[in-house]
C-alpha cells in the first residue's frame, strides 16, 4: 500500500474499515473510484453522507426509515393486528422480501446475551409492552433467530405476554427447501420432527 499516494493510502485504509472488506479488495475499490467518473464518485459520496443525516428509527416500530414512520407503519393495507417481532431492520427485510407476511414489526434492535451484557433493558421489550398493551394486537409473531440468544429472546418475550390477550407464535425452522437430511445439523432436524404437520 505504501506505493500509492497517500490520497488514495488513505481512501484504501477508510474502504477497509467496511465489514468484510481486507485490504485487497479495498484496493481494488479505490482504484475503481478513482477510474470513474467523478459524477459517479459525488454521487456515492452524497449518498453515504444522505444515509448520516436522513435515516433514523420508525417511531412506531424501530425499523429504518428516512421519515417520523417507516413506510410499512404508514401502510393502511398492512394488518395492525399481528406484530412480527425481529431482532434487527436486516431481518425485517428479509422477511418482507420473503412476501408471506402481511402484518406490521417491531425492530428489538437486538437480542438477550447475559454472557455479553445484554438485558432486557438494552432492547426494545418495554416499546414492545406498550404496543400490547395500547390494544389492537391480536397476534404476535416471534421471528427472533434460532440461536441460543434468539430462543432466549423468544422465550422471554413469550413468557412476558402470558398475561395479556394476545396469541403468540414462534416462526418455524428446520430443514430448508431442497436440503439434503444428512447434511443438516442435529439440533435443526430435532426442531423439525418436534414442530412437523399433516398433509
Amino acid at each position: 500500500m505504501g506505493y500509492y499516494p497517500s490520497s488514495i493510502q488513505v481512501l484504501i485504509k477508510n474502504i477497509s474499515r467496511l465489514p468484510g472488506i481486507g485490504e485487497k479488495t479495498a484496493e481494488r475499490l479505490a482504484m475503481h473510484i478513482l477510474r470513474s467518473p467523478r459524477r459517479q464518485a459525488e454521487e456515492l459520496a452524497q449518498s453515504i453522507l444522505t444515509v448520516k443525516d436522513k435515516v433514523r428509527f420508525c417511531r412506531r416500530c424501530f425499523a429504518l426509515s428516512d421519515d417520523e414512520l417507516c413506510h410499512i407503519c404508514r401502510d393502511p393495507a398492512r394488518d395492525s393486528s399481528t406484530l412480527c417481532v425481529v431482532e434487527q431492520p436486516a431481518d425485517m427485510i428479509a422477511v418482507e422480501k420473503a412476501g408471506a407476511f402481511r402484518g406490521r414489526y417491531h425492530v428489538l434492535s437486538g437480542a438477550l446475551s447475559p454472557m455479553n451484557g445484554i438485558g432486557p433493558e438494552n432492547i426494545r421489550i418495554r416499546e414492545l409492552l406498550e404496543r400490547v398493551k395500547s390494544g389492537g394486537i391480536k397476534e404476535v409473531v416471534l421471528a427472533t433467530g434460532t440461536n441460543v440468544e434468539g430462543e432466549t429472546t423468544a422465550s422471554y418475550i413469550a413468557k412476558l405476554l402470558e398475561p395479556h390477550a394476545v396469541k403468540v407464535s414462534r416462526i418455524a425452522s428446520g430443514v430448508p427447501m431442497g436440503g439434503d437430511l444428512k447434511y443438516v445439523d442435529q439440533v435443526t432436524l430435532k426442531r423439525a420432527m418436534e414442530t412437523r404437520h399433516a398433509l
